[in-house]
């Protein structure tokens, strides 16, 4: 089964973006390359955090998240060089579409007085960086068994050339951006 943003993507975005764009070339089409998940730790040193986080993200993403570490040691945060702080996971092709199917579908709607996200955080090379405040909000996750609530960080990756490109695409497939004149 082809997830419904693919299918979208595919049928609506792609000559929609030709068009915008004036592209002659199907492969000068910006593109989703990949989606990456990642979850921080406040402490280092909490072996129960970081277990319950990776275990979040597995159900989240539908895979094995590899463990983060610290890449310098300081003292003031009794933190050492290699010290596991947080997970992430990185999505491409089918379970890449069927997670923004998830993500825009169910779990941002489900999101407290949620009126889109904000529109301004793009690198300058098309790829989009946004934050949730908590894990909750996607339906594999049972919040009678959250025993500490924590946010996430997703960052699309695309091939656009610039951010209108990118801002276009991800519109296009259906991400819910705050309208200009409410930010």
């Amino acid at each position: 089964m082809v997830p419904a943003s693919k299918t979208k993507y595919i049928d609506t975005v792609v000559p929609a973006l030709k068009e915008t764009f004036g592209y002659t070339n199907p492969m000068q089409v910006p593109a989703l390359s990949k989606i990456v998940v990642n979850v921080a730790v406040g402490t280092a040193y909490d072996r129960d955090a970081l277990t319950a986080v990776a275990e979040d993200l597995g159900k989240i993403t539908g895979q094995k998240p590899a463990m983060t570490k610290a890449k310098k040691s300081v003292s003031n945060f009794r933190l050492r060089e290699g010290m596991p702080l947080g997970a992430k996971v990185t999505l491409r092709g089918k379970r890449m579409y069927e997670f923004i199917d998830r993500l825009i579908g169910i779990a941002l709607p489900r999101v407290r007085d949620f009126r889109g996200i904000p529109g301004h955080s793009f690198d300058g090379q098309g790829n989009y960086t946004f934050g949730l405040d908590e894990q909750t909000i996607f339906p594999e996750i049972n919040p009678d068994h959250v025993k500490k609530v924590h946010g996430m960080d997703i960052t699309f990756v695309t091939t656009a050339k610039s951010d209108k490109e990118g801002k276009e695409l991800l519109t296009l497939i259906g991400m819910p951006f705050k309208k200009e004149g409410k930010e």
